[in-house]
């Protein structure tokens, strides 16, 4: 019998992560469960649909109306980030010899069940010959053919392309939907622009909170102990990194004792270098995510942003200095004039370092096959801390003591 889904149940499994959604569905049975994915939408409805069971999933896709569970069983292998993820059914369907007449008669029982906004042209083999609109039947004669009408040799997309990739090639064509080919031009799906911009658009939402250990899937309705769980592993994984940093202070600690007045200025340098860090990174993510860092663009972009945080970091170098001189010489130091030169060359070069950190983090994140955001924010810190307190307080050493 089927079993009834409120309102309530749909808007908080709208607002759960994929895991506890799943969760939430498992009291539901297998119509009620494909229902709530059928409102969810294809990125949403994929992603719980893979967390259910394997024998649960072939049940939820059976009781999918339509064949349209189908494609959730289908979309998994395809990777993760790829247009097939994204892909429906294509919902119209015809061969290019069927009379005007009956596709509208035809088209007259679809529409009634689902949405239809163009018509796809096969061959016998289902590769996609043609695209048809709703306007060019309209002004058609009913005793011609589909292939008569149609755009022939449309453009489409294949499954395994990344989403990024497919945004640059759709971004000039603003069509409501995408036919969706594999290599050899067979029909494979569709996929709907505004899901493929709205998918992006969380993307690109969800690389600030990647960069500081934030998963990407975790939602402000995410229960307290997965939220937990999801965080904690990263700020353990800072916590450590913090630790190396402390370790260099500590390895200078009769330094910092004997010139006490350095450890004021540890966390200007600090601050200072790990914000010029996360200027490069920003702009590498971004970069990375727009498609701009093509092949062999990496090292003239690292040299960049090496050469803007030498720069930057000796612009505000001078005015460190300054500083250094001023609260030095007004606690009568001797070595107002030494200190102020030290703080100078350590900004510029601490600087310059978190520059390259900063570009170089996510582009060797990527080579070993992990996402460029994740937790890059937390390797950039650790770098910039230990280069800058390193160097001040090396060179603090080498010169003074």
């Amino acid at each position: 019998m089927p079993q009834s889904v409120g309102n309530e149940t749909l808007l908080a499994v709208r607002d759960l992560d994929p895991h506890s959604a799943s969760d939430r569905l498992k009291t539901l049975n297998d119509e009620a469960v494909a229902r709530v994915l059928l409102d969810l939408g294809p990125v949403r409805a994929a992603e719980i649909f893979e967390l259910l069971p394997s024998a649960r999933q072939a049940a939820v896709a059976k009781a999918a109306p339509n064949g349209r569970g189908e494609n959730w069983l289908r979309d998994q292998q395809y990777p993760d980030g790829s247009v097939g993820r994204l892909m429906e059914k294509p919902p119209a369907v015809f061969d290019a010899a069927i009379s005007i007449a009956r596709v509208i008669d035809e088209l007259r029982v679809i529409v009634a069940q689902t949405l239809v906004t163009y018509i796809f042209v096969v061959d016998s083999a289902r590769r996609l010959t043609g695209v048809v609109a709703f306007r060019e039947l309209l002004f058609a004669e009913p005793a011609q053919t589909l292939g008569e009408i149609m755009l022939k040799n449309p453009f489409s997309l294949k499954p395994e392309t990344d989403l990024v990739d497919a945004m640059r090639e759709v971004v000039t064509r603003h069509y409501p939907v995408y036919p969706v080919t594999d290599a050899q031009g067979h029909l494979v799906g569709a996929v709907r622009g505004q899901v493929m911009f709205e998918q992006q658009a969380f993307e690109i939402s969800a690389q600030a909170g990647a960069m500081v250990g934030v998963e990407k899937e975790e939602r402000i309705a995410t229960p307290f102990l997965r939220s937990l769980k999801f965080r904690h592993p990263w700020l353990q994984l800072n916590l450590f990194t913090a630790f190396i940093a402390a370790a260099v202070v500590g390895y200078f600690q009769g330094t910092v004792d004997k010139i006490v007045i350095l450890a004021v200025f540890l966390p200007v340098l600090a601050g200072q270098s790990g914000n010029t860090g996360c200027q490069a990174l920003a702009v590498t993510l971004r970069g990375m995510t727009l498609g701009e860092l093509k092949r062999g663009r990496a090292r003239a972009m690292v040299f960049k942003e090496a050469a803007l945080g030498a720069a930057n970091g000796a612009l505000v170098g001078v005015v460190a200095g300054i500083g250094m001189y001023w609260m030095a010489s007004a606690q009568g130091n001797a070595d107002a004039l030494y200190l102020s030169v030290i703080v100078w060359a350590a900004m510029l070069v601490s600087c310059m370092t978190s520059g390259i950190a900063g570009a170089t983090v996510p582009l060797v994140l990527k080579r070993l096959g992990a996402d460029p955001a994740t937790a890059s924010s937390i390797f950039l810190t650790t770098a910039t801390d230990v280069a800058s307190m390193g160097m001040f307080l090396g060179m603090a050493t080498l010169l003074l003591l």
